[in-house]
């Protein structure tokens, strides 16, 4: 049993000291469960955190925000269920997934659906829970609202596709090439090339009417074309960035009577993010919503975790996980 240990922040991935270390089993302690972990999520806040985007990041630790796996020691009703979950604390704060075995809150841990794999449960974490955040705070979307996806080639952005689509919202799908949605959405979801006026197609679309809720995972290169396509009384929902700084039409703004949400995931803990993503487990129990495709290439043992961390760092389109138990 092994897991990853960082020792200091690294200037590159080519300067990042990743020590494979055994790991025995741990005791969970009063509220504690202890996790073996089946399945890890890889995020690139898990790669960027060891690389100094994370101040508040301690030293050394274990990375890893997403997990999956079977509880071995904890209290008696929860010992031996399957369950999976995240966190913001997870791997920034404290140790986190990439391990044989994860020590966490009682309540930190979600049943897994039914029909569900692990491998599946251990990779949605962090994309689930900032949509669902993003869309609980900007207000779910009702049957009929127009929801504008902007960077839904994203993992963050197909969740957010999903969840949208699941409430029964008209969603609009901003993709790098035009091509049709091919994602898992319950309903229709048109299409936008990132490359054409995509205010004036959503508006065209929709009578003129323009968006209710944006959902904007890129945030400043698709900052101005999101708040023309705004509706009035539209929330725009912002969860990262390029540039820091934007131009904004302060007029155009209240007299739109706008809101910007702002949705930090790494705020939301494991407790946290666990009351998030039960909030989810029903739909995608019922299949309303669906998980990630696990691509066997895309999955690395603590071995190749180099190779994992900059396959994330380069883009890759497949959701990267760890494997953590062989047998």
């Amino acid at each position: 049993m092994e897991r990853l240990r960082v020792a200091r922040q690294a200037e590159s991935l080519q300067t990042l000291s990743l020590e494979r270390e055994p790991q025995a089993q741990p005791s969970a302690g009063d509220g504690q469960v202890v996790v073996e972990v089946h399945y890890a999520g890889v995020n690139p806040s898990d790669v960027k955190a060891m690389l100094g985007a994370m101040p508040h990041a301690v030293w050394p630790r274990t990375p890893g925000r997403d997990w999956a796996g079977m509880v071995c020691d904890g209290p008696a009703d929860l010992v031996g269920q399957p369950v999976f979950g995240s966190g913001g604390d997870l791997g920034i704060t404290r140790d986190g997934s990439h391990a044989a075995f994860l020590v966490l809150p009682s309540d930190a841990v979600v049943p897994l659906p039914s029909g569900m794999a692990l491998a599946e449960a251990g990779a949605l974490g962090v994309p689930f829970v900032t949509a669902q955040e993003g869309f609980s705070r900007a207000g779910t979307p009702r049957a009929g609202d127009v929801v504008l996806v902007m960077g839904a080639n994203g993992k963050v952005g197909e969740a957010a596709v999903q969840i949208a689509a699941a409430r029964g919202a008209r969603v609009f799908a901003v993709t790098r090439g035009h091509h049709p949605y091919g994602g898992h959405a319950c309903g229709a979801v048109r299409t936008i090339d990132a490359a054409e006026d995509v205010p004036a197609v959503l508006r065209a679309a929709t009578d003129g009417h323009g968006a209710d809720i944006v959902f904007n995972t890129v945030g400043s290169p698709y900052f101005a074309a999101a708040n023309a396509a705004m509706a009035l009384e539209g929330r725009q929902i912002l969860i990262s960035t390029i540039d820091r700084a934007v131009p904004f039409d302060i007029r155009a703004f209240y007299r739109g009577r706008h809101v910007y949400v702002g949705v930090d995931s790494l705020a939301l803990d494991s407790r946290a993010s666990a009351a998030v993503l039960r909030g989810l487990v029903a739909d995608f129990a019922a299949g309303h919503l669906r998980p990630f495709p696990i691509d066997p290439a895309a999955t690395y043992g603590l071995d190749a975790a180099q190779l994992a961390y900059r396959a994330v760092l380069d883009g890759a389109r497949n959701r990267i996980i760890f494997r953590l138990r062989t047998a």
